[in-house]
């Protein structure tokens, strides 16, 4: 819950500029007051955007939700869904984010689902069956044909902004186990499924990170609210 207007203009600026050839794929992802400032900004641009969070209810007297066909109003792309901060301080759970999964995908706007355990379930070595509880909740509504659809975004709620930090080794291990989910659902399309890393990635550790063979780019929080960082994590997957 960052930004206004002025300070957005700016950052989209220096972002787009600085982009250059880079082949990596890059998005925004914002408040929803401000979707239809990076429609007008954007566009034509190679730097796409998208939404927070999205309602599953498609219309209503739900006051205050988001629905999709708002999203698609203004061209969203993407969608970041169950978030460590959505779980934690709006009680969303497994099912609800399944459920706003299957509402992006058909309306065309592609989720970033992030999955992820907290201190005291990492070192009771639940790890996996944490990720893998949250994961299989939406896989369960889904068809096969709509896994290669996905993006999934690691969130070790641990090593976010506690000082801790998990190693790219860490990472990739739990990396490889959502993807050995994935291939239980769709062996084909799994290979495919972008799983990004949503730990504190920053320049300083970007390239390291990406280097490992399932960790496919970044779900970046602070550092993209300053654009020289956030380009130098773009560039460090080039």
């Amino acid at each position: 819950m960052n930004g206004s207007r002025t300070s957005n203009a700016v950052l989209l600026s220096e972002i787009v500029a600085g982009l250059g050839a880079t082949g990596a794929a890059s998005a925004v992802c914002v408040p929803a007051p401000y979707l239809a400032q990076c429609q007008t900004q954007l566009t034509g641009s190679s730097l796409a955007w998208g939404a927070q969070d999205v309602s599953v209810h498609a219309s209503g007297a739900y006051t205050g939700e988001v629905s999709v066909a708002m999203l698609q109003d203004f061209a969203c792309n993407y969608v970041i869904l169950g978030h460590s901060e959505r779980r934690a301080y709006h009680g969303e759970t497994d099912a609800q984010v399944a459920a706003k999964t299957v509402a992006a995908l058909a309306a065309g706007i592609t989720p970033i689902v992030c999955i992820g355990e907290h201190l005291d379930e990492r070192e009771a070595g639940q790890t996996d069956a944490v990720v893998a509880k949250q994961l299989n909740a939406v896989l369960a509504v889904l068809s096969e044909a709509d896994v290669a659809k996905l993006v999934l975004a690691y969130e070790p709620v641990w090593a976010i902004g506690t000082g801790k930090t998990a190693t790219p080794q860490m990472a990739q291990e739990v990396h490889q186990v959502l993807r050995g989910h994935l291939a239980a659902k769709n062996a084909v399309a799994a290979a495919g499924v972008q799983i990004l890393y949503g730990g504190s990635m920053k320049p300083e550790n970007a390239k390291e990170l990406m280097a490992m063979p399932d960790i496919d780019g970044g779900l970046i929080g602070g550092a993209a609210l300053k654009a020289a960082d956030f380009l130098a994590i773009i560039h460090a997957a080039d």
